[in-house]
């Protein structure tokens, strides 16, 4: 049986919904710039918006509402959100850009060796975010925050 102080957990329960509504739509937002559909985004990093902004924006709103902005919980939401979101940024979408390169490197290796000797997975290039990326996912769960909590509580 599910605690009901657990259902009642406005700032969960937001962060689940964001990152949620997030992935969902995040296929068919590409659809609309250009891209084919592809269903794998549904449980992929990258693309927009951001699932992990849109899930700590949440997180955090929330908070500040049911606890305050004077509270050590939001203190702790506010800055893990800023590391997590710069993350996005910077650090995931340069080790996207690395794995770009790699991939070329290797396509290339393969081709002169036919060995198999650089015949290597395709390494996963989509792994960071754009800032309209992070921004978007900021909204969404900026929204998703507010009108959750107060439906929660």
């Amino acid at each position: 049986m599910v605690n009901d102080d657990f259902l009642h957990n406005a700032p969960l329960i937001c962060a689940i919904i964001a990152c949620v509504l997030a992935q969902v739509v995040k296929p068919f937002i590409a659809v609309v710039m250009g891209y084919k559909f592809d269903k794998h985004m549904f449980i992929t990093t990258g693309g927009m918006p951001s699932s992990h902004s849109s899930t700590v924006t949440a997180l955090t709103t929330s908070i500040a509402i049911s606890q305050g902005v004077g509270s050590v919980a939001f203190a702790i939401s506010l800055v893990f959100a800023f590391i997590v979101m710069h993350d996005a940024m910077g650090v995931r979408q340069e080790a996207g850009k690395q794995a770009e390169v790699i991939n070329e490197w290797s396509k290339i290796l393969s081709q002169i060796h036919e060995d198999g000797l650089f015949n290597q997975e395709h390494l996963k290039t989509m792994l960071g975010h754009s800032f309209s990326q992070v921004l978007a996912g900021l909204v969404l769960g900026l929204l998703v925050g507010i009108v959750g909590t107060y439906l929660i509580i």
